[in-house]
């Protein structure tokens, strides 16, 4: 009898451990190549990954809201503070001063505030109106989970003169 509760023990095991991993599969409903690629079919922005052309943020809008101003945007992944997001900042500094690696990029720390407000961000922090020294024209880029910039060429800029 002994032996036959061991089995059955055995057999009882087998079969939670196959149920666990048939339960363990991919439910995406997206096709996948035999490449392993997805392949998507919508152009909607992509949950914090960078889709192929790169992270992007386009400024639509800048409107005056109190002492400060109201960017909407529209990025093609969805920003996430604690995963890829955006940086704001004057520009006064360049998306390599914008990064956390800045110094590394040969170039000098500059300021920024990292966001994950979509559609519309009000201007604050080092992002505020009272920090923008001369400048009139803000700037978005897309940073990663560490505050690096993702790509230092993706950058959108708005002049907003007309708003100080």
């Amino acid at each position: 009898m002994t032996k036959a509760l061991t089995q059955g023990v055995l057999v009882f095991s087998v079969s939670l451990v196959a149920l666990f991993l048939a339960g363990c599969g991919n439910d995406n409903s997206t096709a996948e190549s035999g490449t392993g690629e997805t392949t998507t079919e919508s152009a909607a922005p992509v949950a914090n990954a960078c889709p192929a052309e790169g992270c992007q943020i386009k400024i639509v809008d800048a409107t005056r809201q109190g002492d400060e101003i109201a960017i909407t945007w529209e990025p093609n992944f969805v920003p996430d503070v604690s995963r890829n997001h955006i940086h704001v900042y004057w520009d006064r500094y360049t998306a390599d001063q914008v990064s956390s690696d800045a110094e590394s990029r040969g170039v000098s720390q500059g300021e920024w505030v990292p966001t994950d407000a979509v559609p519309t961000y009000v201007t604050g922090s080092a992002a505020s109106v009272a920090t923008r020294g001369d400048s009139t024209t803000i700037c978005v880029t897309a940073g990663d989970r560490d505050h690096v910039v993702i790509d230092a060429s993706l950058v959108d800029c708005r002049d907003v003169a007309d708003l100080l």
